[in-house]
This record gives structure tokens, sequence and C-alpha cells, in this order.
């Protein structure tokens, strides 16, 4: 069984079962945003922690080394993202992504932020307006090393 055929069963299994994504990070004491992006294929779940989620999904342990196993990321199914909520995040950085960079290196020079010593975090936050989506994006900074690069 392949990891895309395990996430589906991750999926059906969740919703017959009736669990939250909140439910089964609690359960491996992990953070939501990440427990939730790891049971969707992108990143490897330690084999200690694949079993407690297989066992509350109700899926056979062989699961757990396919689910440890580091994953490929970030592959969308189209260059443009197609998902109504995915396509307004890529929307978002299209329109501010520029600015962010710009801001980054006038705030810390030239570098990046890491998508690797990196955090996220969603909240619900309620407003008059209606509620709103609050995502906040914590990467370590990465300064370029042109010297090292050189080899000097």
């Amino acid at each position: 069984m392949n990891r895309d055929e395990i996430t589906e069963q991750i999926v059906v299994a969740r919703l017959a079962r009736g669990l939250t994504w909140q439910e089964l990070a609690d359960a491996i004491d992990r953070p939501v945003v990440w427990t939730t992006s790891a049971l969707l294929g992108q990143h490897p779940i330690p084999p200690e922690l694949g079993k407690q989620l297989a066992k509350m999904l109700g899926l056979e342990e062989s699961v757990v080394p396919v689910l440890a196993a580091p994953p490929m990321r970030g592959g969308l199914p189209t260059a443009v993202p197609t998902d109504p909520t995915i396509y307004r995040f890529y929307e978002a950085l299209q329109v501010y992504g520029g600015a962010i960079k710009e801001l980054i290196y006038e705030q810390f020079g030239d570098g990046i932020m890491s998508a690797i010593n990196f955090s996220v975090d969603l909240q619900k936050k309620p407003h008059p307006s209606g509620d709103r989506v609050v995502v906040t994006f914590d990467g370590k900074y990465l300064a370029y090393d042109w010297v090292s690069a050189q080899g000097g």
C-alpha cells in the first residue's frame, strides 16, 4: 500500500469514527497543524506515534512504516492550486509575497524564512463582521552565506 492510499484511508477512517484533527493531535501530544499535515502525507510520523494513530483510526499496523518514511513533500495536483482555500493562500502570497520578502531583507538582511525549522498555527478570532482566520508562520531566519558558497 502506498502513501496516497493510506492517506485516503486516514481521511475516511477519521470521518467514519467522528474524530477531529484536534483529537488526533491531542492523542499524540503534537500541534494540530503538524498532525493534520503529517496524516495528509507531508511529514514522517515517528513509529510509536504512528502506532497510536493507526489504532485510533482502526488501520492495520502495516501502515506504520509507510507513515514513518520521509514523504515526497509539497506536491499539488496543479501548478496553480484550484481548491479555493489553498488558492487564497497562493493569491495572498502573489499580492504580499514581494512585500514580505522586502521586509525580511530590510529587517533581517539578505536571507529567507526557513520552512524546515518552522511551525505554523491556526486560530479562530471572533470579529464583528465575521470570524477571522489567523495563520501564523514561524520560521527561523536563514542568512545567505555567499562567502561559504564561493568556497572561501
